[in-house]
C-alpha cells in the first residue's frame, strides 16, 4: 500500500508508506469461527492465556483414561484456544502417547531423532547442539500429503531462563489480510518440500535417502479448517517453496508478505515451560516456534504428532 499526502494537507510534506509494509492499527481479534455455540466447560477449568490462541487447562491428570465426554470438551477446548497448556503432568512416553491416541494414529517421523518408541520424537538440546526447528515460524511437516493434526509436546527438562515456544493463531493471520491479498491467494495452491527446511542443519549425504519418501506436494494457500470450516493462512517458511502459477519473483514477494502474518504478536501467546509442562496444538490451525535463547544450558522435550487429513 503507498498513500500520498493529498492537496488539503499543505502543512504536511509529501510521504508514502512503502508498499507491503506490514499493517498499523487495530486487529480483528476473532477467536472462533461464525456460529461457534460458547458454553461452559464442566469438566476443567480453561484459564486464557491470549486473546486468541493458547489457554492452560487446569484440574485434570492426563495420566489417567480419557472419557468420551473428557475428550470431547478437550477437543472443543482444542478448536477453541488452538494450544492447550497442562501444567505439571510429568507423564511417561508411554502415557503421553496414549492420550494423544485419543486424537488419532501417531505418525513417525524418521527425519528426526527418535526417544524410546518410533513414534515419539526427542529433541536433547545442549549447549552448542545443532538448533533443529528453533528460531523459524513453521507449521510441522506440511512437506507430507497429510500433515499432521497436531502434536502433544512435554519438556524434561528445562534451562533456568529461556526456551519458550511461542504460537501463532492461522485463522486470525488470515482474518487480518488486506482484502486485495486474500483475493489473489483465493483458490492458490502452494508447493511444499522438506528440503528447505532441514538443509539448514543436515548434510546432502543426511537428506538425499528421503527424498523418494517426501516427494514436494501442493496444499492450499488457505485451507479449510475440517472441524470448524474456518479459514487458515496455510503457507510457512519452513517448508512453502513457492505458489504454484505464479514467477518466482512475485511468488516470493507474497510468500515473504504472508510469513510476516505469524509475526504479529496479537497474533500469539508465548509459554515458559517449567519441566513437566505438556502443550497440546492444533497444527492445521497455527504455527509455533522455539526460541533458543537459553545457552549454555540443556532442554530436553518429547513430542508426539497425530497424522492429520489432506488439507482442503
Amino acid at each position: 500500500m503507498t498513500v500520498i499526502a493529498g492537496p488539503a494537507d499543505s502543512v504536511l510534506r509529501p510521504y508514502r508508506i512503502p508498499a507491503d509494509g506490514l499493517y498499523e492499527g487495530p486487529r480483528v481479534l476473532r477467536r472462533t469461527p461464525d456460529g461457534w455455540e460458547d458454553r461452559p466447560y464442566e469438566l476443567f477449568e480453561v484459564v486464557p492465556q491470549a486473546a486468541t490462541i493458547g489457554a492452560e487447562i487446569r484440574g485434570l491428570d492426563l495420566s489417567r483414561p480419557v472419557s468420551a465426554a473428557l475428550r470431547a470438551e478437550v477437543n472443543r477446548a482444542l478448536l477453541e484456544w488452538k494450544v492447550l497448556f497442562f501444567r505439571g503432568q510429568h507423564l511417561t512416553s508411554g502415557a503421553q502417547r496414549e492420550f494423544a491416541r485419543n486424537w488419532g494414529e501417531l505418525e513417525t517421523n524418521p527425519l528426526l531423532a527418535a526417544g524410546d518408541a518410533d513414534d515419539v520424537v526427542r529433541f536433547d538440546k545442549a549447549a552448542g547442539g545443532v538448533p533443529t526447528f528453533e528460531n523459524v515460524w513453521h507449521t510441522d511437516v506440511t512437506f507430507r500429503e497429510r500433515p499432521a493434526l497436531g502434536a502433544v509436546l512435554q519438556l524434561r527438562e528445562v534451562p533456568p531462563a529461556g526456551g519458550d515456544t511461542m504460537w501463532a493463531d492461522m485463522a486470525v493471520a488470515y482474518d487480518n489480510l488486506a482484502p486485495e491479498i486474500k483475493e489473489r491467494i483465493d483458490g492458490a495452491r502452494a508447493v511444499h518440500d522438506y528440503l528447505p527446511g532441514f538443509a539448514r542443519f543436515y548434510s546432502t549425504a543426511q537428506l538425499a535417502p528421503f527424498q523418494g519418501e517426501f516427494p514436494p506436494v501442493e496444499h492450499p494457500v488457505v485451507r479449510r479448517h475440517p472441524e470448524t470450516g474456518r479459514r487458515m493462512l496455510f503457507v510457512n517458511a519452513s517448508f512453502t517453496t513457492r505458489i504454484v502459477g505464479m514467477a518466482e519473483a512475485e511468488s516470493d514477494r507474497l510468500l515473504r508478505l504472508l510469513y510476516q502474518q505469524a509475526q504479529v504478536p496479537e497474533f500469539q501467546v508465548r509459554f515458559r515451560w517449567r519441566a513437566g509442562d505438556i502443550a497440546f496444538w492444533d497444527n492445521r490451525a497455527t504455527q509455533h516456534y522455539a526460541v533458543n535463547d537459553y545457552a549454555p544450558h540443556r532442554r530436553v522435550a518429547e513430542r508426539v504428532a497425530i497424522a492429520g487429513d489432506r488439507p482442503y
